[in-house]
């Protein structure tokens, strides 16, 4: 939603000739850069049947025999595979399986919005434990890592609460934490930033949508998502050159697959109607599994000190915090050398052992 507000498929069709060619250039390098050369490394791409419907799902890494990372990706309707060449090094330590959620990315471009089938909450939900079970079972694993970013932390938490037997830790990045209407955090700082900036017209715009996310409507949640990006610097920065930049150059997607992820994200927004009444503390605070949040330090959709609040609530056999510097939302796609430093620090010693290859291999 944030990216498709500051451009359109349209305007990345009608780019010129010019530009198109250096896009070529650019895309033949990442090509060559993400080329996985190791007898023990795998590099797949396709489409699996989960949840009734042809889903995408990326698989790679250069050793099997690393932990396995599953990614939810946020949005909704942002799939995290066009940032394959900004976390090419990630792929040295980890597997890292990505996957375009229904209504997302290529997945919703295989089957239009007459293809995804029920496209909610719960649908969505039941589909990541599905993707799960597919990369555990295609990787011959035991458990996998849960890395869940922005509104994928949604996602994240219920699922690494619920489900300690299929995951052998959780890390949330840009961690979204549902309060059941209590915490205003996020809404106070941008009424702040518009009437610092003068912005009377967007102000009238936030104060008209008002603080209780309850009672938004999915298009209403787009709009204030868009008027939160557009009211920070960082994050429109961000946006521009990291999300926007990565999209624009990614060797795995073509400009009908770019089209294809604006219209997705477009079309997920009724994803968040199965959010509204949601309540994590009210959920449980208690996890069975190592438990990590590495947070942009300067995040305002997601705030760094909501996300902190919960963190120190929680229970869990291991635990870590951390910012990471500079950055504000997509805190990990910003920085990804930080974000690695943090899963080797913190994360692989934790789940060392844990979920390795036990299994003959495929």
């Amino acid at each position: 939603m944030l990216a498709a507000a500051l451009v359109t498929a349209a305007a990345l069709a009608a780019a010129p000739a010019g530009l198109l060619a250096h896009r070529a250039v650019r895309r033949a390098r990442g090509a060559a850069a993400l080329h996985i050369a190791s007898p023990a490394g795998i590099d797949e791409q396709g489409f699996v049947r989960i949840g009734g419907i042809d889903q995408w799902i990326s698989v790679r890494g250069e050793d099997r025999t690393n932990p396995v990372i599953v990614e939810i990706h946020g949005g909704p309707g942002a799939p995290n595979s066009i940032h394959t060449t900004r976390t090419r090094a990630w792929e040295r330590h980890f597997t890292i399986v990505r996957w375009d959620m229904r209504g997302a990315g290529k997945t919703f471009g295989r089957g239009g919005p007459q293809g995804q089938g029920e496209t909610t909450f719960d649908r969505l939900y039941e589909d990541a434990l599905e993707v799960t079970r597919h990369a555990i079972e295609r990787l011959r694993t035991d458990r996998v890592v849960l890395v869940a970013n922005s509104y994928g932390s949604v996602f994240g938490l219920r699922l690494a609460r619920n489900h300690p037997e299929l995951y052998s830790a959780y890390v949330g990045t840009d961690q979204n934490i549902q309060s059941g209407g209590r915490d205003t955090t996020a809404h106070e700082g941008l009424l702040e930033r518009l009437r610092a900036a003068g912005s009377t017209k967007r102000l009238a715009q936030v104060e008209a949508i008002g603080p209780d996310a309850h009672a938004w409507t999915p298009a209403q949640r787009a709009t204030y998502a868009k008027l939160s990006a557009q009211s920070d610097p960082l994050t429109l920065d961000t946006i521009k050159k990291v999300v926007l930049g990565s999209m624009w150059l990614s060797p795995l997607h073509s400009l009908r697959d770019l089209r294809d992820f604006f219209r997705g994200q477009s079309f997920s927004e009724r994803v968040t109607e199965g959010t509204a009444g949601l309540d994590d503390r009210a959920d449980g605070t208690r996890f069975q599994i190592p438990f990590f949040i590495f947070q942009g330090e300067l995040d305002v959709l997601t705030p760094t000190a909501s996300a902190r609040a919960f963190f120190e609530e929680v229970e869990a056999p291991v635990k870590h915090f951390a910012v990471i510097e500079g950055a504000s939302h997509f805190a990990s796609f910003r920085r990804p050398e930080r974000f690695l430093e943090l899963l080797l620090t913190h994360v692989r010693p934790a789940v060392a052992g844990a979920g390795r290859a036990a299994r003959s291999a495929p």
